[in-house]
């Protein structure tokens, strides 16, 4: 087949492209013909039909001047540059199937169109929660919150949802707006949710039910070492920001005494999260920062348990399926995908969101029980190997890309 893949960013930046990219891989390795569209960025990988691509801008933070911002507001819209481009590297290279993953803002649902005027199906892997949430994440002022789901996107500005701005909030919620009004995502045949909690918000959200389909995302097993024997401390990997929950996680292994901790990643909340921990946990955490695939690997396979206890509704992370195939246990919170990964008691333990005690007893109950996190460590790869493999995903993605064809 030839398969046009569609994300905003053509790197290895955040899990949708990496996701994107390791699946274009997969199909090349199959066999089949492979291409790109995305935005201009000096960052990108090579790509065929670079020049074709719209121009870069960017939204965080938002371009200066009145007239730069009303000019990508506009375009979070409509993208007369993204809907031309994408024209042209359709015509050219002439795919059987595009699949998309996010573009929203930068690309927009403006380069559908031209795949309607040339009859080519689209396929949808939904990352998160933009469908049916303004601001992606079920979030407000960093509580949980559905307001949005069943179609009253006003909610987000009337709750100043995007980081309490009034104008930044008004902004998502007349794009979410305009397209479900238009039904700007029609021309989409399938759309493929990596969670079951995410395929029952897009339904219960109107995202043409019947189309939403549910497939878990995958990790390649043959490149993941499991651990040998119970390691020692835990680890938390992943962006530092607040609702990923890190600071939940450095009040619990304060209430653990002598036991150790290390973040591996970096994000905007990085100098609030060490000061803290010099102050409720003093030289029991370690903040490695950004690291390689490898570093996260080693990470994974010296750590007694990983830690995941995001305060917002996760989705599939694909770090939470990887220290699953170094056959390490997780300790996560009970929100979102996380407890479709982790079955309580067997390979992970599942705890309440923002409560450090209740996340410090699961921490204690391993470092206690070395055995249980084996054991808990071999079922973790056990259900990857089971329910996460990657030569399965690519068939059931070829059987989504048949039935979007079919549909159209």
């Amino acid at each position: 087949m030839r398969i046009l893949h569609v994300d905003k960013f053509l790197r290895r930046s955040g899990g949708a492209a990496v996701y994107m990219l390791d699946l274009a891989a997969r199909q090349e390795a199959a066999g089949h013909q492979v291409e790109f569209f995305s935005m201009q960025d000096e960052r990108n990988l090579d790509a065929t039909f670079s020049e074709l691509f719209p121009p870069f801008v960017s939204l965080e933070p938002p371009p200066p001047g009145v007239r730069g911002r009303v000019g990508a507001a506009g375009r979070m819209i409509w993208s007369s540059s993204a809907a031309k481009g994408m024209g042209e590297v359709v015509a050219r290279f002439r795919p059987d199937v595009v699949h998309l993953h996010n573009i929203y803002h930068q690309l927009s649902p403006s380069i559908l169109r031209p795949l309607v005027k040339a009859g080519v199906p689209a396929v949808m892997t939904v990352h998160d929660y933009k469908l049916v949430c303004p601001t992606y994440r079920l979030l407000s002022n960093d509580q949980l919150c559905d307001a949005c789901v069943g179609g009253k996107v006003w909610e987000a500005t009337r709750r100043r949802c995007q980081g309490g701005s009034l104008p930044a909030s008004a902004v998502l919620t007349i794009e979410s707006g305009l397209h479900r009004l238009t039904r700007a995502y029609r021309p989409v045949g399938r759309f493929i949710a990596p969670s079951r909690f995410l395929a029952d918000q897009l339904r219960r959200g109107g995202v043409f039910p019947e189309r939403v389909r549910q497939l878990n995302n995958y990790v390649d097993a043959a490149s993941l070492s499991p651990r040998v024997g119970a390691g020692e401390g835990f680890v938390s990997i992943g962006r530092l920001a607040n609702e990923k929950g890190v600071d939940t996680t450095i009040r619990a292994i304060g209430q653990v005494p002598g036991a150790k901790l290390t973040v591996a990643g970096d994000g905007p909340q990085r100098a609030e999260l060490e000061a803290l921990a010099e102050s409720v946990a003093p030289g029991q955490v370690r903040f490695a920062g950004h690291v390689s695939a490898a570093e996260v690997a080693e990470l994974n396979r010296s750590a007694r348990a990983a830690v995941a206890v995001a305060r917002w509704h996760e989705n599939m992370p694909l770090s939470v399926l990887e220290t699953m195939g170094a056959s390490v246990p997780l300790i996560v919170s009970g929100l979102g995908g996380l407890p479709e990964l982790v079955d309580d008691g067997v390979n992970g333990l599942v705890v309440p969101h923002d409560d450090p005690a209740a996340l410090a007893a699961a921490m204690r109950r391993l470092l206690a029980a070395p055995q249980e996190s084996v054991a808990m460590g071999a079922a973790a790869r056990a259900k990857m190997l089971e329910h996460f493999d990657a030569g399965e995903h690519l068939e059931q993605v070829l059987r989504y890309y048949a039935e979007a064809t079919t549909a159209r």
